[in-house]
């Protein structure tokens, strides 16, 4: 089957491209407003390593305007990118739930949070990794209700719990992901055959 893009409406490209591309790495981005702000995307990836940044496309709301998390980090310049896990799972997916500018998930959905950075936002309590990152550039997308924001990485922050080897920086831990619609944890892992 050879599918035309052309042919198919945006949520139609939508629901192929997350049914195609997985699992996709959640983004817990936590962000200061009028309240501190906590949402999930899952169009989200590292970029680039030179300079350390990440990439999250951000919708907008149903009425066209921005989304918190890109209105405070237009404003701010400030984010921390938290992995999500399964302790964190049920308070992630609860804080997709659309809400007012002046409503904080953290409030809503009974978020305990904990500043790591000063200037930074605080970020939610037992977040195994999170990435404290800078707001760099936008990516013009002609014709799309999505942007994507590039941010940079200027701290990285680790729970001592999943580090397994200290000299090599090695980490032991199950995130969650996006499989199409659903959820999924990545447990098991699979060897790669020796490249000649």
């Amino acid at each position: 089957m050879l599918i035309d893009f052309k042919e198919k409406t945006a949520p139609e490209r939508y629901h192929l491209m997350a049914s195609a591309v997985i699992p996709r790495p959640i983004a817990w981005i936590a962000t200061q407003g009028e309240v501190l702000n906590i949402a999930p995307f899952s169009y989200f990836t590292p970029l680039s390593s030179e300079p350390a940044t990440l990439i999250v496309s951000i919708g907008h709301r149903a009425d066209g305007t921005p989304k918190d998390t890109l209105r405070n980090l237009r404003e701010s310049k400030k984010c921390v990118v938290c992995i999500v896990d399964e302790e964190h799972f049920e308070a992630m997916h609860m804080s997709s739930k659309g809400l007012d500018a002046s409503q904080s998930e953290v409030e809503m959905f009974d978020i305990q949070t904990q500043e790591v950075i000063e200037g930074f936002p605080p970020m939610p309590e037992g977040i195994k990794i999170a990435f404290f990152c800078e707001y760099l550039q936008e990516v013009a997308l002609k014709g799309s209700k999505t942007i994507p924001v590039i941010v940079e990485i200027k701290h990285l922050y680790l729970d001592e719990k999943i580090i397994t080897d200290k000299e090599k920086i090695r980490l032991e831990f199950s995130s969650i992901a996006r499989v199409g619609r659903g959820y999924t944890t990545l447990d098991e892992s699979i060897t790669a055959p020796e490249i000649p």
